[in-house]
C-alpha cells in the first residue's frame, strides 16, 4: 500500500495534506502511528478509499476526533485522492461512510475544513450534506471554510 500512496501522490495532496513530498520511511512511519491510534483508541482513525471490483487504492479520509479549533464531540474529516479518482466520486462516498463510522464512535458534528483555493474539495462537502459554516484560521494564519454536518443525520 506504501507504493500505491507514494506513486498518487501529486503536488495538491503534497501541499494540501501532507506538509511535503513523501518517502517510503515516511508512510511507513505514518501507516504505524496509524494502527497505534486504532489500537490505543487514539483520537485518530486512518481510512484507506479504495473504489472498483479490485479494489484499486484510490485516496485516504482521516478522521480526527480531537484537534485545534474542535470542540468535544466534533470529529475532522479530512480526504485526499489521487489524480485519477478526482471528479469520479469517490470522495463523497468515503465522506459519507467516515460520518456514519463518526457518529457510531460518539462524533456529534463533522467539520470538513477547505481552504479557499480548493472548490472541488468544497464542492465535495455539499454533495455529502455538509453546510457552510463560520471560516477560521490555523495557528499559521491559513484561512478554512468550514462545512459542518450533524452526525445523528448522518447515522441514520
Amino acid at each position: 500500500m506504501e507504493a500505491q500512496h507514494l506513486a498518487g501522490e501529486d503536488e495538491p495532496l503534497v501541499r494540501r495534506l501532507n506538509g511535503g513530498p513523501s518517502t517510503r520511511e515516511g508512510i511507513e512511519a505514518y501507516f504505524r502511528h496509524c494502527r497505534d491510534q486504532w489500537d490505543t483508541a487514539g483520537p485518530l482513525r486512518a481510512f484507506g478509499i479504495r473504489t472498483g471490483a479490485d479494489e484499486v487504492l484510490a485516496g485516504t479520509i482521516d478522521l480526527r476526533f480531537a484537534g485545534e479549533d474542535l470542540a468535544p464531540g466534533q470529529v475532522n474529516v479530512a480526504y485526499g485522492l489521487y489524480p485519477s479518482w478526482r471528479g469520479r466520486g469517490p470522495a463523497i462516498r468515503a465522506v459519507l461512510l467516515a460520518s456514519e463510522y463518526a457518529a457510531s464512535e460518539g462524533g456529534v458534528e463533522a467539520v470538513i475544513q477547505v481552504e479557499p483555493e480548493n472548490p472541488a474539495s468544497a464542492a465535495v462537502a455539499q454533495r455529502a450534506g455538509f453546510a457552510p459554516g463560520t471560516p477560521t484560521h490555523s495557528s499559521d494564519g491559513t484561512r478554512f471554510d468550514w462545512y459542518t454536518r450533524d452526525l445523528h443525520a448522518a447515522a441514520r
